[in-house]
């Protein structure tokens, strides 16, 4: 018989923020269905005796404490034993992350994983996006140095990305051409994104939420003066926002594109009207945001397409 648990497979609690963090914001949702919650690590995850065991803990999460998390039981658990794993940690999606998914697609037809392991490995974040370029911005995805320098010429005012990056971490806008910054990002990354820069990022993303085959609402994210990043982690400051006709009919296909891939939960970004290319599919977050702005409650939208 499966336990009423749930995995969550991410950063340590003690790394998160409980105000604007999605991870904990779902488990605390179902914690009120009496569910345990049990956390774990990817770097404590293995494989032992054909079994795939993690270390970690089993934890209460409480919005009404300052501590907001209790770790009531350290534990070894095969993780079969549970209803749910929600794979949660940051990227970068690095080697550490792919093994995770190599090791949790040994039990996915034993246990509901979301997003699903092999989904996560198969729909890069940035490159996933080529499929839709027609509503993006004009963006390349290169590490030849010939092709950026005819791009930034195009279009005076470049971004540059890391394809495997989060959090807004090593962007770049590039209002004239650097080669020494252009060499060291691909130096690190390989690999990057280019796009034209799209000035109205000044008023705000728009972060889309998508659960399930379902286009679930929005929140605008506004960077600090003198900032073109729109995470919140760098400062952004999040508003309450609408779809247009556009946006809403982009995102329906979106989401119905990844549920065919598997992919359950999912945000997506748009830069005036245009998709900004992020499909955001490893660690997904806004939802706490969304409600407090809102009041609407996403975390059980979650679990009642998950049939819980």
């Amino acid at each position: 018989m499966i336990n009423k648990i749930v995995a969550v497979q991410g950063n340590h609690p003690s790394k998160l923020n409980p105000i604007t963090d999605t991870s904990i914001f779902l488990a605390n949702e179902i914690q009120i269905k009496k569910y345990k919650i049990f956390y774990y690590e990817p770097k404590n995850l293995s494989i032992i005796n054909e079994k795939v065991i993690a270390s970690g803990f089993f934890v209460k999460f409480d919005y009404s404490k300052r501590k907001f998390f209790v770790i009531l039981k350290k534990k070894k658990l095969e993780l079969t034993k549970c209803s749910f794993i929600l794979i949660r940690q940051d990227p970068p999606f690095n080697l550490e992350y792919i093994s995770s998914t190599y090791i949790l697609d040994t039990i996915k037809n034993k246990i509901k994983i979301i997003n699903n392991p092999t989904s996560i490995r198969n729909v890069s974040e940035k490159l996933y996006s080529v499929r839709y370029q027609k509503y993006m911005p004009s963006t390349i995805f290169t590490q030849n140095l010939n092709e950026i320098q005819n791009f930034f010429k195009r279009h005076k005012k470049v971004i540059i990305k890391p394809i495997h990056s989060y959090s807004g971490n090593d962007i770049h806008l590039l209002k004239k051409f650097n080669l020494k910054l252009v060499n060291k990002i691909i130096k690190k990354h390989d690999h990057i994104m280019c796009q034209k820069y799209l000035s109205k990022i000044s008023k705000g993303d728009k972060r889309v939420f998508l659960i399930n085959g379902k286009v679930c609402g929005a929140i605008s994210r506004v960077p600090k003066k003198g900032s073109f990043l729109s995470n919140m982690s760098k400062g952004a400051k999040p508003k309450n926002t609408r779809l247009t006709k556009i946006e809403n009919k982009i995102s329906k296909l979106i989401a119905k594109d990844l549920k065919k891939e598997n992919i359950f939960f999912a945000g997506i970004d748009f830069i005036d009207q245009k998709l900004n290319g992020d499909i955001n599919v490893t660690s997904p977050t806004g939802l706490k945001t969304l409600y407090d702005l809102s009041g609407i409650n996403h975390a059980k939208t979650f679990w009642k397409e998950l049939k819980v």
